[in-house]
């Protein structure tokens, strides 16, 4: 795709030298900190629990918010300054747009999640080894939600006018993404097989649970985020389309 890499990099640089991104990684920083001794101590120092749960609910809480934060204004903010008008008379496809600033997103909420990792490696080295096994897939399970909720984060910064607004719908969007399995247990009667159906295909949570969390990698839940990825990717690539048509 033409264009990939310069748009990666460009995004990349713009992400790594602003002060609000470097706010975020303090932050989350500071957030993994606290929860990861507050689950080691829960969990009466078994590593293993204390790492599981970090990847359950204090993931999906800072994904939810994080991601929309960097992307609201990789593409709403460029069409405020000008910079949008550019990129579509430059010669780069939309798709490489995208996936560049995707990619630049996914790579930041990667890199913020790697102290995770390292509190693993301090704990072995502290004479409490880790499945490394679980690690490693926990941590290729943080790639493919971080892509996702990044996806999200365009779409609605392509389909917004002010990155405070793309921001708010990116949020909403994830927390229903979450929250909506969870409401489908309380449907009843001849609705419940359709809910559940409902369920199986947006509950990200279970897919992540029962593949990358337990350490054992089924391809099932690999097509499953590939095909929501590959969802979010297409909406954000004909969103920007039709900005270059309205030209």
């Amino acid at each position: 795709m033409k264009g990939f890499t310069i748009i990666l990099r460009r995004e990349l640089a713009g992400l790594y030298f602003s002060p609000v991104s470097w706010f975020l990684l303090a932050a989350t920083l500071l957030y993994n900190g606290f929860f990861f001794l507050t689950m080691l101590q829960a969990s009466g120092g078994e590593v293993n629990l204390a790492l599981s749960a970090m990847h359950q609910g204090p993931l999906w809480f800072l994904l939810s918010f994080l991601a929309p934060l960097l992307t609201m204004r990789m593409i709403s903010e460029e069409g405020r300054s000008g910079m949008l008008e550019f990129l579509l008379t430059a010669p780069v496809t939309d798709a490489a747009v995208v996936l560049g600033k995707l990619v630049a997103s996914t790579v930041f909420l990667v890199v913020a999640w790697t102290s995770v990792p390292l509190y693993a490696l301090l704990c072995q080295f502290l004479g409490a080894p880790p499945d490394w096994g679980q690690v490693a897939t926990q941590w290729l399970g943080v790639a493919f939600v971080a892509t996702l909720f990044s996806g999200i984060g365009l779409v609605a910064s392509a389909a917004s006018a002010t990155p405070l607004f793309a921001a708010f719908l990116a949020i909403l969007a994830n927390l229903l993404l979450l929250v909506l399995p969870l409401a489908t247990g309380f449907v009843r009667g001849p609705w419940r097989e359709g809910a559940e159906w409902v369920r199986d295909k947006i509950d990200v949570q279970a897919h992540f649970q029962g593949s990358f969390l337990t350490g054992a990698i089924d391809s099932a839940h690999l097509v499953f985020y590939a095909a929501w990825i590959g969802l979010v990717v297409f909406l954000a690539v004909r969103l920007l389309e039709s900005k270059r048509w309205a030209r």
